[in-house]
């Protein structure tokens, strides 16, 4: 007998809790001496790998976190010399985030210390069964934004018209 499907995303939700858990504190462990923690060394990389620089709400989006957690970092981050906030054309309130070279030479570190460490988390997985994998969880997270938005928009229509 075959697994109901909402068994078999229940495991790998609760896999994927697992592995997340893992990654932090591999990651935790990783980045230590340069000063940064997983979630640090997270935002540094969406600020680093966006085209433009951004303000807080749009790295906070793109990284699937809230505004208020994203800033805190950032925060913390440009406290530390690694980001900066300068002004934004487009908002007076929101400024935008960027860089500093300490900022950059931590991530590149980073970087540099995380390839071989995917290399050897990769080994003999094949890249095409990676890809398959990181499109299945591609879909399914942008189900989950969809079903959220759904969501969020039914409940704000609820609480205007109810």
């Amino acid at each position: 007998m075959s697994m109901p499907h909402s068994d078999a995303i229940t495991e790998l939700a609760l896999e994927i809790f697992r592995l997340n858990g893992g990654l932090l504190a591999d990651g935790d462990a990783m980045v230590a001496d340069l000063g940064l923690t997983s979630a640090r060394w997270q935002v540094l990389g969406a600020v680093a790998l966006s085209p433009a620089a951004l303000p807080i709400a749009h790295l906070a989006r793109q990284m699937g976190l809230t505004r208020q957690s994203v800033q805190r970092i950032a925060n913390d981050l440009e406290a530390k010399g690694y980001l900066r906030f300068a002004p934004n054309p487009h908002h007076e309130r929101a400024k935008l985030v960027l860089l500093t070279s300490r900022g950059r030479r931590a991530y590149d570190s980073a970087i540099r210390r995380w390839e071989p460490r995917a290399e050897s988390l990769g080994k003999g997985l094949g890249k095409n069964s990676i890809v398959a994998a990181t499109e299945l969880l591609r879909a399914i997270r942008q189900r989950l934004e969809n079903d959220q938005n759904g969501i969020s928009g039914a409940r704000n229509a609820l609480e205007k018209h109810g």
